[in-house]
C-alpha cells in the first residue's frame, strides 16, 4: 500500500503576501464595489434623470437604456484587453490606472449637461471599470493558496451581488438630499481612498508569458454589440422592427459579430478566446453567469419605474425595498462555496437559477396595491438565488484554467456578465416598452395626435404628458399604471422562462464536482485539472481546449509576485 502525503500542501505564495492576503482582498473588494455599485445606483436615479431640467436631464427611455449600456458595452469590449494589459504591464499598475479613469469619468458624469453627454461619460467610466474588474480577480488568484481560493472568490462574487443590491439604497439616500449628479460624485472620494490603499497593500504581479493585443477583435466586438443593441432598443422605441433603421442595423450587428467570431477563432492572440467554450465546465458556467445578469439587469430596469411611477415611492423608499435582496446576498454569498463542497456546483447553480426564476414568477402576483411585505419576500428570494449562482460559476471558470491565465479567465467571465447585462436591459426593456405601448394605446387616443407617440414611450412620458394637460390629463394616470403593471407581468414571465431554461442547461452540463488546480478532482480523485499547482495540464485524447493546451510560459510554478 502506497503511503499518502500528510500535512498541508506546500505554499506557493510568498510569506509576506500570504500574511496580508485578507487585507489585499478587502482593498480589491472596495475597488470592485465602487465599480459595480455605480451601475445599480444609476437604476434608482433613472426616473429623476428622466425628469425635465432643472431637476433632471429630460432623458427618454431609449436614452436611459443607452446611459446604462454605453458603460456595459465598452466594459465588455475592453475586458480581455484589460486582462492582457494586467498580465503584461503588471496588474497593480492597471488596477490603479483603471480606478483613476473611473474616478475622473464619474466626476464628468456628475456634471453632464445633456443625455448625450451622460452617455459619453458613462462610456468612459466603462473604460475604467474594464481595467479594474479582471485584474481584481487575477490578483486574488495569485495571493491566495488553492485551498482558500474558492472562499476568496466567493467573497469577491458576493461583493458584486451585494453592490447591485445596496446601490439603490445609496442612490435613494443621495437623491433625498442632493441633485441627480450626486450618484456619480459619490464615487470620487471612494476612489481616492481605494487608490491610496492599493499603493500600500496590493502587491504587483504579472504573467511570465502574457498574450498579445488584438485591436481588430476589440473593435469588431464593440461595433457588433453596439449595432445589435441599438437595433433592439430602437425597435422597442418605434414599436416596429420592419423599418430599415431597425432590421438593417440589427443584421449588420449580427454580421459584424459573426466576423468577430471568425477572426477570434483564427488568430493566435484573440481578444476573446472563444475556444475556451469547448471546455464543458467553462461553457456551462458562462451560460449561468450570462443568464443571471441578463434577467437581473433587465428586470431591475423596470422595477424602479414600478416602485416610483406606479407605487409613488421616493428614491429612498425604492432603495429600501431592495434591502431584503442585499441581506440575502450578504447572508448566503460568502457561504456558497461551502454549499458547493457539499452538494456540487451543478445542484447549487441550477438551484440558484430556479430560485431567481421563482422570484420572477412571484412578480405575477404584484399589482399597484401589493403589500410591501410581499415585495420584500420576492426580493429576498431573488437575492438568495443570486448568491448561489455567481460564486460556483466563477469558481468553475477559474478552476478550469492554470493560475498564469487568471487574467484571461477573469476577463472572460466579466465580459459574459456585462454582455448579458447589456442585452438584458435592451431585450427586456424592449419587451416592456412594446407591451406598455400596446396597453396604453386606447387611452392615448383621447389626447392630441402630436403628443401620442411621445406619451407612449414609457410610463414616465405618459405621466409627464398627463401633467402638462392638467385636469384633462388625469384620466391617463390610472390606465398608464395598469398598462405598466401588465407589461411588467409579461416581462417577468419571459424572464422566468429564460431563467428556468438556463437552470435546465446548467443542471445538464455543469459538472457536479469541480476539478480544482493544486489537488485531485473531488469527484473522482483524478482529472484534467488534478495536476500540481501551476503545471501544464495534459490534454486527453481529442481535447483541444485552450485550458488544456500547453502555452508558452504555462510551465512556471506561479506568477511572479513582488512585495
Amino acid at each position: 500500500m502506497s503511503s499518502q502525503p500528510s500535512g498541508p500542501p506546500p505554499r506557493t505564495v510568498p510569506e509576506e503576501v500570504h500574511r496580508r492576503r485578507w487585507a489585499i482582498l478587502g482593498v480589491l473588494v472596495l475597488s470592485l464595489l465602487v465599480v459595480v455599485l455605480d451601475n445599480s445606483i444609476l437604476n434608482v436615479a433613472m426616473r429623476t434623470i428622466a425628469t425635465p431640467p432643472p431637476v433632471g436631464l429630460g432623458a427618454n427611455q431609449a436614452e436611459l437604456e443607452w446611459a446604462i449600456n454605453s458603460y456595459t458595452l465598452v466594459f465588455a469590449g475592453l475586458l480581455f484587453t484589460a486582462g492582457i494589459l494586467g498580465d503584461r504591464l503588471g496588474r497593480k499598475k492597471v488596477l490603479l490606472t483603471g480606478m483613476v479613469v473611473f474616478g475622473a469619468a464619474s466626476l464628468l458624469s456628475a456634471f453632464a449637461g445633456s443625455p448625450a453627454e451622460l452617455i459619453a461619460y458613462r462610456g468612459l467610466m466603462g473604460v475604467g471599470g474594464a481595467l479594474v474588474m479582471p485584474v481584481t480577480l487575477a490578483i486574488i488568484t495569485n495571493v491566495f493558496e488553492p485551498q482558500e481560493r474558492p472562499r476568496a472568490i466567493g467573497i469577491w462574487a458576493g461583493a458584486v451581488g451585494l453592490a447591485i443590491a445596496i446601490g439603490p439604497i445609496t442612490g435613494g439616500l443621495l437623491l433625498e438630499r442632493f441633485w441627480w449628479g450626486s450618484v456619480f460624485l459619490v464615487n470620487v472620494p471612494i476612489v481616492v481612498v481605494a487608490v491610496i490603499a492599493m499603493f500600500v497593500v496590493v502587491p504587483e504581479s504579472r504573467d511570465p508569458a502574457p498574450g498579445r493585443m488584438d485591436p481588430v477583435g476589440v473593435l469588431l466586438s464593440i461595433v457588433g454589440l453596439v449595432l445589435l443593441v441599438f437595433a433592439i432598443i430602437r425597435g422597442g422605441e418605434l414599436a416596429d422592427v420592419t423599418v430599415p433603421e431597425v432590421w438593417a442595423t440589427g443584421l449588420g450587428g449580427l454580421l459584424v459579430l459573426a466576423l468577430f467570431a471568425w477572426h477570434e477563432l483564427r488568430t493566435d492572440h484573440p481578444a476573446v478566446d472563444l475556444r475556451l467554450f469547448r471546455d464543458r465546465q467553462v461553457a456551462a458556467a458562462m451560460i449561468t453567469i450570462w443568464l443571471a445578469f441578463f434577467v437581473l439587469m433587465g428586470v431591475g430596469f423596470f422595477m424602479i419605474f414600478y416602485l416610483q411611477s406606479v407605487r409613488g415611492y421616493t428614491p429612498l423608499q425604492s432603495g429600501l425595498m431592495m434591502l431584503p435582496q442585499a441581506v440575502a446576498q450578504l447572508a448566503f454569498a460568502p457561504r456558497a462555496s461551502a454549499v458547493v463542497d457539499r452538494l456540487g456546483a451543478r445542484v447549487v447553480a441550477a438551484g440558484g437559477l430556479t430560485l431567481v426564476a421563482l422570484s420572477f414568477l412571484l412578480f405575477l402576483l404584484v399589482d399597484a396595491g401589493t403589500p410591501a411585505w410581499l415585495l420584500a419576500v420576492v426580493f429576498f428570494v431573488q437575492g438568495a438565488g443570486i448568491a448561489h449562482v455567481s460564486p460556483p460559476a466563477t469558481v468553475a471558470i477559474m478552476a478550469a484554467l492554470p493560475r498564469e491565465k487568471a487574467g484571461t479567465g477573469s476577463a472572460l467571465s466579466s465580459a459574459v456578465r456585462q454582455v448579458g447585462a447589456a442585452l438584458g436591459v435592451a431585450v427586456l426593456g424592449t419587451v416592456l416598452s412594446t407591451s406598455y405601448r400596446d396597453g396604453v394605446e386606447a387611452p392615448l387616443a383621447a389626447i392630441p395626435a402630436e403628443l401620442r407617440h411621445t406619451a407612449g414611450e414609457s410610463i414616465e412620458a405618459t405621466l409627464g404628458v398627463a401633467a402638462s394637460l392638467g385636469a384633462r390629463g388625469q384620466a391617463l394616470v390610472e390606465p398608464a399604471r395598469a398598462a405598466f403593471v401588465d407589461a411588467m407581468h409579461l416581462t417577468s414571465l419571459v424572464s422566468a422562462a429564460v431563467t428556468l431554461l438556463g437552470a435546465v442547461v446548467v443542471f445538464r452540463f455543469l459538472p457536479g464536482r469541480l476539478a480544482r488546480p493544486g489537488g485531485a478532482d473531488r469527484a473522482a480523485g483524478t482529472g484534467r485539472m488534478g495536476q500540481a499547482e501551476g503545471t501544464t495540464p495534459v490534454p486527453a485524447e481529442g481535447d483541444r481546449s485552450p485550458s488544456a493546451a500547453p502555452a508558452s510560459g504555462d510551465h512556471e510554478p506561479n506568477d511572479p509576485v513582488r512585495v
